[in-house]
């Protein structure tokens, strides 16, 4: 199995929204780093398994929709409270909308949170 993995961070803010959240019910920022590994047994006639470039351009495109922003305010976040591991998953989500690499078998959204918390979403491709 061979793996590629790229990096972007990024500040947003956010408030949680579930019962008894102390601060952090109230709007607050985070330093977030976002990391996509795609994953697949075999590799490409070129020797690759992705484009990096590809995949670097596509992530940046991604968090570029999400830096700076309030993420209870996005729409596919609105009526949910935007965890960490939503964020991973509406990244991940955006991600393959733009970019599927064809020997890509699986996708894993690393979101590390103020260097303090790191929580993941995978999934099949």
């Amino acid at each position: 199995m061979y793996t590629v993995s790229v990096s972007d961070a990024f500040v947003a803010q956010h408030y949680l929204t579930v019962p008894d959240a102390g601060p952090e019910g109230q709007l607050h920022s985070h330093r977030y780093t976002a990391t996509a590994t795609f994953r697949g047994p075999e590799l490409g006639p070129d020797g690759y398994l992705v484009d990096i470039d590809a995949v670097t351009d596509a992530l940046e495109s991604v968090v570029d929709s999400i830096r700076d922003r309030t993420l209870n305010e996005l729409p596919a976040l609105e009526e949910l409270n935007p965890s960490a591991e939503r964020v991973a998953t509406l990244l991940g989500d955006r991600l393959v909308a733009t970019l599927t690499p064809e020997l890509a078998t699986e996708l894993g959204i690393r979101l590390c949170e103020d260097d303090v918390a790191t929580v993941s979403h995978e999934r099949s491709l």
